[in-house]
């Protein structure tokens, strides 16, 4: 299958590029917003913006001065300015959690809304929620059996059924992760991956994938196009650094550094 990354036009600025908001992390789980933030920027976003509490605020800073900086007190205003919202990396399931993704996912965007990890958890938990129009979850399939009420061993059994189920429940664009991820649009269009190995069953692969699916959204990229080009280049950062690293040592922190080499062969 052919892919086409978005366009860089020469006369350009950040801004041109599309404005990521991250709303990631919490006091034990400050990686999952670094992880979900850089890769944003890795994959051609021009601006991330990260919303979360001060210590993870604090951490970020120190590996990547690329990433500017938000306190959740200000959350309302940068939601206005976001062209792409990605959410719940490391986010927690704690009260003022909860209230952040009710928040997030009632406030009537219009902009994709990429909802993960602890947002999906949240979400399991909500009757008749108020979802965006625009909303895109990536579920791995313990998260799934959550969200659907369904055995893990069905859904990892038909894959591809369960993830047109969560299409139609949410009505939204679902991205089910496995082996072989599939990805359903909201129309239950769907797209079965084929890179990726086991180096991927680490923790924080995930967050890769939620920031690279934001910063590809940010980049005005067609919502189906973007997730199925997000998690090929996804497991194709993995299977190169498999071939340096092997599948025992790659690190969701390498993944990000492979995104390049992954886009390179695709240019």
């Amino acid at each position: 299958m052919a892919f086409r990354l978005p366009p860089r036009k020469e006369n350009s600025h950040k801004g041109t590029f599309g404005k990521v908001l991250n709303i990631s992390g919490s006091r034990y789980y400050r990686g999952a917003a670094y992880l979900s933030s850089v890769s944003a920027l890795k994959i051609g976003c021009g601006y991330v913006v990260l919303c979360s509490c001060d210590e993870v605020l604090d951490a970020v800073t120190v590996q990547a001065p690329e990433v500017v900086l938000s306190p959740l007190e200000e959350l309302s205003e940068k939601i206005k300015e976001a062209d792409t919202i990605e959410i719940g990396c490391g986010l927690s399931t704690s009260l003022e959690a909860k209230n952040i993704v009710k928040k997030v996912l009632s406030s009537k965007v219009q902009v994709p809304v990429v909802l993960d990890a602890d947002g999906l958890n949240i979400l399991s938990g909500l009757k008749k929620p108020k979802l965006p129009e625009n909303l895109i979850i990536t579920p791995h399939p313990k998260e799934a059996s959550r969200l659907l009420g369904v055995e893990i061993e069905k859904i990892i059994t038909n894959t591809e059924f369960y993830a047109k189920e969560l299409s139609k429940k949410f009505n939204c664009t679902a991205v089910l992760k496995t082996n072989e991820t599939i990805v359903s649009s909201v129309e239950c269009r769907t797209y079965k991956n084929i890179t990726g190995n086991s180096a991927l069953a680490k923790s924080g692969s995930g967050d890769v994938l939620t920031g690279i699916i934001a910063g590809l959204l940010a980049q005005k990229m067609d919502i189906f196009e973007a997730c199925k080009l997000a998690v090929y280049l996804h497991g194709l950062a993995a299977d190169i650094a498999r071939n340096d690293l092997t599948e025992y040592g790659v690190l969701a922190s390498d993944l990000i550094r492979y995104i390049p080499s992954a886009i390179k062969k695709l240019i």
